[in-house]
């Protein structure tokens, strides 16, 4: 089957709200450079995700918590190799919405769009609460869902403010939160080097002897240590967004990954090895295991990195939620550029989707704010946001099935000339 014809630039023209009937969709306004998305992407992500979930890994996987990193991280590679296979194909607003549309047809497009936005809209969600939680704690006379509903109204107006505007803050908290990781990591050296392990050496890779090492243990800790990448994919709805080719995007996606799964191992690793308890006391008291990494850098190093680890996971969670909304808002707005869902949220206001941007918060605000007053309400978020990951990159690796081996009876974008990971060193 001959594909179609490439979509129209949608960048051409320097006003991208210029010759364009009032009330009808808009161009987005092309501004993000690769080093944007990378922030947007890392944002999202967080350069220490694993820090609230490492003592449930560590108990999970019986002491092997940097192994199931390392494993987390070759799996989701194959689904940014998708994303990167695709984006070049379609590089349009939308996400696996445009990318089912393409390869499978109009109905998994919507089916892949709907699951896409649970993810865009609560795992934002989950963030705010984050920081919410994390604020509470460093001033608790304040309520967690007052903490929570602040953040969101912040960071919703940095997103009204427009993308790149949103994306120099971005680069300012983002960089707090290396700034803190690196002292975190030359931290653990240094005690390491003085004081030795906790735990054997290689552990953190074989597991530490409490537990016995078992593959299925290591697998099931996987499946959650998965949730610490959800977000990488966001930057391919900035696909409209960007100077120059779609290949940069690609790239970008690619190296979020390389990079987040270098933080992820050796953080962990280090985390491990200084870590007081023994995996199987830690799932002997499911009750420590959320506080476990904290527990560990107030025993080993002190509790000034404590308290600074604690401040960068607020601002970071606040910040990982801004971007969600942002690719949220995007999804919105090919949805109903692609009459899915009303045209209203198609409207542009000086490049930026600013009504589906609000109707985003609307929803993730309404989301974190029931959330934060319930007991429960995280674990359902959560078991929300797994159902839509799952279905949003089954219905991905289908799109590159459908559009490469069906549609175009084999090959890859770049005609089977380079790889996807080829772009992560190739401009």
């Amino acid at each position: 089957m001959t594909p179609p014809p490439p979509a129209a630039d949608p960048s051409v023209g320097t006003d991208p709200d210029a010759g364009r009937v009032p009330g009808r969709p808009g161009p987005l306004r092309r501004s993000l450079g690769f080093r944007d998305l990378v922030v947007y992407g890392l944002l999202f992500i967080a350069p220490m995700a694993p820090v609230g979930i490492f003592g449930t890994l560590d108990a999970r996987s019986h002491g092997a918590v940097a192994l199931v990193y390392l494993v987390a991280t070759v799996a989701m590679a194959c689904t940014a190799c998708s994303y990167a296979e695709m984006v070049r194909v379609a590089p349009q607003a939308g996400s696996v919405f445009t990318y089912a549309r393409k390869g499978l047809g109009e109905g998994a497009g919507l089916i892949a769009g709907w699951m896409a936005m649970l993810d865009y809209l609560l795992v934002p969600a989950v963030a705010y609460l984050f920081s919410g939680i994390a604020l509470n704690a460093l001033v608790p006379q304040v309520s967690p869902w007052v903490w929570t509903a602040l953040a969101v109204v912040v960071t919703t107006l940095l997103n009204l403010w427009g993308v790149r505007a949103a994306a120099r803050v971005g680069l300012a908290v983002l960089a707090l939160e290396i700034v803190v990781l690196v002292v975190f990591l030359v931290s653990a050296g240094v005690v390491l080097v003085r004081d030795g392990a906790q735990r054997g050496w290689l552990s953190p890779l074989t597991g530490d002897g409490s537990l016995p090492f078992s593959v299925t243990a290591v697998l099931g800790a996987v499946s959650v240590a998965v949730l610490s990448y959800l977000g990488f994919d966001a930057i391919v709805s900035f696909a409209e967004e960007v100077t120059g080719s779609s290949r940069r995007v690609a790239r970008a996606v690619l190296f979020c990954l390389a990079l987040t799964g270098v933080l992820f191992v050796a953080q962990t690793y280090l985390a491990a090895l200084l870590t007081p308890l023994s995996a199987a006391e830690l799932a002997a008291e499911p009750g420590r295991q959320g506080a476990a990494f904290y527990d560990t850098v107030d025993v080993a190093v002190g509790r000034w990195l404590h308290d600074l680890v604690a401040v960068s996971k607020a601002v970071g969670a606040a910040f990982a939620a801004l971007a969600g909304q942002a690719a949220a808002g995007r999804l919105l707005f090919a949805m109903a550029r692609e009459r899915r869902l009303p045209r209203g949220l198609a409207r542009t206001s000086g490049g930026t989707p600013r009504v589906a941007l609000l109707v985003a918060a609307a929803v993730t605000l309404a989301a974190a704010v029931w959330a934060a007053r319930r007991d429960d309400g995280l674990d359902h978020l959560v078991s929300v946001v797994d159902i839509g990951a799952l279905v949003a990159f089954t219905l991905l690796h289908a799109s590159v099935v459908g559009w490469f081996v069906i549609r175009r009876g084999g090959g890859g974008a770049a005609g089977g000339s380079r790889t996807s990971l080829s772009l992560i060193l190739i401009p």
